[in-house]
């Protein structure tokens, strides 16, 4: 039952099943023929979705496609360019700045992709970027949405790891941050190489004015997060808050949305969650079947046998998940790897906590890794741009990223400083 329970899923993965179904199909073999009652089943996948932290999927959910439907992410964009205006490549520095703040807002890597590249990606092109640049810097920097707090892989990865969301939010901070800032002066270098300079300088006018246009749509990380730190709230209330922020905002304040659109929102919100509970299902059952099989330990004995130093297995898992991470969407991974991976990090005394955000950071950098991270078909899509143009643009952000993967897989201070 082992090598079938580890094996199976990657040959109708190979296939092109859904990953619900491969874990479904997978625990069901290995039920029928384990002599396992039946009514393990239901208790195990309908308790994996009962767990209270899991209400914080929906909420959040619902609050960033409400953002996104607005006009928040025209706002973010001038107020960015506005204060990046004096430096050489505004325009592309404007869109990692912009995705940032819209990740944290929206905790969606593919909505960032789509919602920036979609106002940002013609005027870097009116700017003479290539059109290998410009895809590359909107599909890679869309990626720090789910490094960036509130993630939904963060929540993903509490559950399974029985860990503190709270601690991860706020551990994620200075890992996004630090993503965003290695990506940064890549394009500044690469603007001032290539002679580029497409704004006509800092304005303090142009700052008051885009801040004070923009300041509901920057005000919710900091209540969403303020809150989670001073202990207002938990992480799962603070979704229930970023909710009705999002509706007083998008609909009372800039008033970008009617209650129709608001309905349409929800619908779209549910049919989305229920994609990522009906995963959390299935993994609840093939998550209990590995820990009652014994397989975390043999795995965790197996990798501890052949690397024995923590660093060089940070490195193996490192060149796992970056490989599944360029295959599997992040939340799926989380699910069907932690279980897994746990379990060896926590005999070689490494944070969990600390590898909640190493695991984030990876499957971050698999979303844009040819030739399927799910960010670049999303690009594909909404930019118009061939992949033979994507690919080779990709490249050096991949790069840049994997160095700062590099810092915060073995500089831990950086994610855990906060939470202490």
């Amino acid at each position: 039952m082992l090598w079938v329970m580890l094996l199976m899923p990657v040959v109708l993965l190979i296939l092109g099943v859904p990953i619900f179904v491969i874990l479904a199909a997978t625990s069901a073999v290995v039920l029928f023929f384990g002599d396992i009652p039946g009514a393990i089943v239901h208790q195990n996948m309908f308790g994996g979705i009962s767990i209270f932290s899991l209400l914080a999927v929906p909420f959040f959910i619902f609050a960033g496609e409400l953002m996104g439907r607005g006009g928040m992410s025209a706002r973010l964009i001038a107020w960015a360019l506005s204060i990046l205006g004096g430096l050489r490549g505004s325009l592309p520095l404007t869109t990692v700045g912009t995705s940032t703040v819209f990740g944290a807002i929206s905790g969606s890597s593919a909505a960032t992709v789509a919602a920036v590249g979609r106002l940002l990606y013609p005027s870097l092109r009116d700017k003479r970027y290539t059109e290998k640049f410009a895809s590359g810097v909107v599909t890679s920097s869309g990626a720090i949405a789910i490094v960036i707090p509130p993630s939904i892989a963060m929540i993903l990865y509490g559950v399974a790891a029985e860990e503190d969301i709270a601690r991860l939010f706020i551990a994620g901070i200075l890992p996004g941050l630090f993503m965003a800032l290695l990506m940064g002066i890549y394009i500044y270098l690469y603007a001032r190489a290539k002679g580029i300079r497409e704004s006509e300088g800092f304005r303090w006018r142009a700052v008051l004015t885009t801040t004070r246009d923009g300041i509901w749509a920057l005000g919710s990380p900091f209540i969403i997060l303020g809150g989670i730190y001073s202990g207002w709230f938990s992480p799962t209330e603070s979704g229930g808050v970023a909710c009705v922020y999002a509706i007083l905002v998008t609909r009372y304040i800039y008033k970008d949305i009617d209650w129709a659109g608001i309905w349409e929102v929800t619908i779209s919100s549910a049919y989305l969650t229920a994609q990522v509970l009906i995963i959390v299902a299935a993994a609840s059952i093939y998550s209990w079947l590995l820990t009652v099989s014994g397989v975390p330990q043999a795995v965790a004995a197996f990798i501890t046998d052949i690397a024995a130093e923590p660093w060089l297995v940070l490195l193996a898992i490192n060149i796992l998940l970056l490989i599944v991470g360029s295959v599997l969407d992040p939340n799926s991974a989380i699910l069907v790897l932690t279980p897994l991976l746990v379990p060896v990090i926590k005999i070689l005394g490494i944070d969990p906590i600390h590898f909640g955000i190493i695991m984030t950071v990876n499957l971050a950098i698999g979303m844009f890794t040819p030739p399927f991270g799910l960010n670049i078909f999303v690009a594909q899509a909404v930019l118009k741009a061939p992949l033979k143009s994507i690919y080779p643009g990709l490249v050096p952000f991949i790069i840049i990223n994997i160095i700062a993967l590099m810092f915060v897989t073995y500089v831990p201070v950086m994610s855990l400083f906060l939470t202490r």
